[in-house]
């Protein structure tokens, strides 16, 4: 994975500032895991929601804004990384909803790790940082979503342990839209909960875990590359399906959230070929071809309930950190 490129260096009174994109996360290539590599994930970066922060050198550490109490241990865990002291003062202006499929957690811890690297004039690069910070255990989507950008898949986790690595990453069309469909009442599987689920499904059949590497390879990253929609769509909801339904124990059905299950059926029942659920959810996303498309399905699902709607766009480039070199 490769290091956040530089972006217009804008510094402001020692200050670095950090925008980072949130990641969808399609599904996992191979559970079942008998070549040796377990997981592989395919994901996609996206402009919203996203996260921002501001850090500077202080007299003694301070955090303020959401999150704080984890951005403080991010602080400390990247202060030991880089042999520095952890006397700054983070500002955290946004964050991405967390345990929501988002992957909000890598995107704010190496969003911390790369403003303290800035600050101490180290380089930075994700998967250094990723056994420090916890970050990269099954898939390396967030990893790269946060240094490029783009339409991710990574080849899963080996016996080494390491980040897993990505194997291709392509840019999303500009034109192409994505419709976020959020649940705020509830929260997706995660921490210990998502441990034991991991711990206690069967064993991922074998020949299901063949047709999403073969959708993935000749179906999904062609139609990308090609701009494909409907191919793309489909190819993604395929997979969606086969993980969704081997999930299905741990997170109450193929999707996390009733009401994000309603919608997506409404979705289906319109003819779009792509959509599921991010991770564990409850978020669930359709597949467009165009912002107008976008709207009027945005117009045709929305009936003033509990949901939330969202129009993101992929986004093709990393995290933006600016500030004194």
């Amino acid at each position: 994975m490769g290091e956040v490129p530089e972006r217009n260096q804008v510094t402001v009174d020692g200050t670095v500032r950090v925008e980072a994109p949130a990641r969808l996360h399609f599904g996992f290539l191979d559970l079942h895991g008998g070549l040796g590599r377990r997981f592989g994930s395919i994901g996609l970066a996206i402009d919203a929601p996203s996260l921002a922060l501001t850090a500077r050198r202080a007299a003694r550490p301070d955090v303020t804004g959401p999150e704080a109490e984890r951005v403080r241990g991010y602080v400390e865990a990247a202060a030991a990384h880089l042999g520095c002291g952890g006397d700054v003062a983070i500002d955290v202006e946004r964050v991405i909803p967390a345990h929501a499929g988002f992957g909000s957690g890598t995107q704010l811890a190496l969003a911390v790790a790369a403003a303290m690297a800035r600050l101490n004039g180290e380089p930075f690069a994700a998967d250094a940082f990723a056994a420090t910070l916890d970050r990269g255990n099954r898939s390396g989507v967030g990893l790269c979503a946060f240094t490029e950008g783009g339409l991710i898949v990574d080849g899963g986790r080996g016996a080494d342990g390491g980040p897993p690595p990505v194997i291709a990453r392509l840019p999303y069309p500009e034109a192409w839209r994505i419709v976020l469909i959020l649940d705020p009442s509830m929260a997706g599987v995660h921490g210990t909960r998502e441990v034991e689920a991991f711990r206690d499904l069967p064993r991922f059949p074998e020949a299901q875990a063949a047709e999403i590497c073969r959708i993935a390879l000749m179906q999904v990253l062609p139609a990308v590359a090609l701009a494909e929609p409907q191919g793309f769509g489909a190819g993604i909801t395929r997979i969606q399906t086969l993980i969704g339904d081997h999930f299905a124990p741990h997170q109450g059905g193929r999707y996390a959230s009733a009401a994000v299950a309603e919608a997506l059926a409404g979705v289906a029942a319109q003819g779009i070929a792509g959509y599921g659920q991010s991770s564990w959810g409850p978020t669930g996303f359709a597949l467009v071809p165009s912002e107008a498309e976008a709207r009027a399905l945005v117009a045709g699902l929305d009936r003033g309930g509990p949901l939330r709607f969202v129009i993101a766009r992929g986004r093709n480039g990393g995290a933006s950190v600016t500030g004194p070199a």
